[in-house]
């Protein structure tokens, strides 16, 4: 199987004229069906009308990668891709923050190039910004969970150092059509996501 031939980019030439947060996100948390899934539909579920688009695909962190690698690529580990999310919110400046917060009650930012069995780089727990107000805001949403994580209020993870990573976005390879919204064409699909906790607690 391999993937499309369209080769998008992370980011936008346009702007969001009303936010000071670039619209666009791409997220890095094991196999991108379950985590389209959960952010297409459980997260709108919480905030509706929330998510304007997303496509599933890969991106690595080096601009220097090969461009518009294959599916069988990526998952031999030699490209350097991680399959990803990409995100596209309404209102950023409402909704990054609480989506940064989501990303991590899904999947488990402490194993490296891993989620469950699934093993390999492809596999990272990694998020790419647009812009510095999306990098401020993800790093101190990863500090507060590693604050959390210290605090023993959060203790579903297999380890205690989150190591997700935080990278500015580089080009974006959209997968093959009959990857995109896969887990709500195929319901019984693979998926080995789930949730370690459905708030994000208080550390007072």
């Amino acid at each position: 199987m391999s993937t499309g031939t369209n080769a998008n980019t992370g980011t936008s030439t346009s702007t969001c004229a009303t936010s000071s947060i670039h619209p666009i996100v791409a997220l890095g948390a094991g196999c991108y069906w379950g985590t389209e899934k959960y952010v297409k539909i459980d997260f709108q579920k919480r905030f509706p009308n929330s998510i304007k688009s997303t496509k599933v695909g890969f991106m690595s962190p080096e601009i220097s990668a090969v461009e518009n690698p294959s599916y069988r690529a990526v998952c031999s580990g030699t490209t350097g891709h991680v399959e990803v999310l990409n995100v596209e919110l309404n209102d950023p400046d409402k909704h990054f923050e609480e989506l940064m917060k989501f990303f991590y009650m899904f999947h488990d930012p402490t194993t490296a190039d891993r989620q469950g069995n699934d093993v390999g780089t492809q596999y990272a727990s990694v998020v790419f910004t647009n812009g510095d107000a999306q990098k401020e805001v993800a790093t101190k949403v990863r500090s507060e969970l590693q604050d959390l994580v210290d605090a023993k209020k959060i203790g579903r993870y297999a380890n205690d150092k989150v190591v997700t990573r935080i990278f500015e976005a580089n080009p974006f390879y959209e997968a093959h059509e009959e990857h995109q919204e896969y887990l709500m064409k195929n319901p019984n699909g693979y998926c080995n996501h789930y949730y370690r906790f459905k708030e994000w607690p208080s550390l007072n």
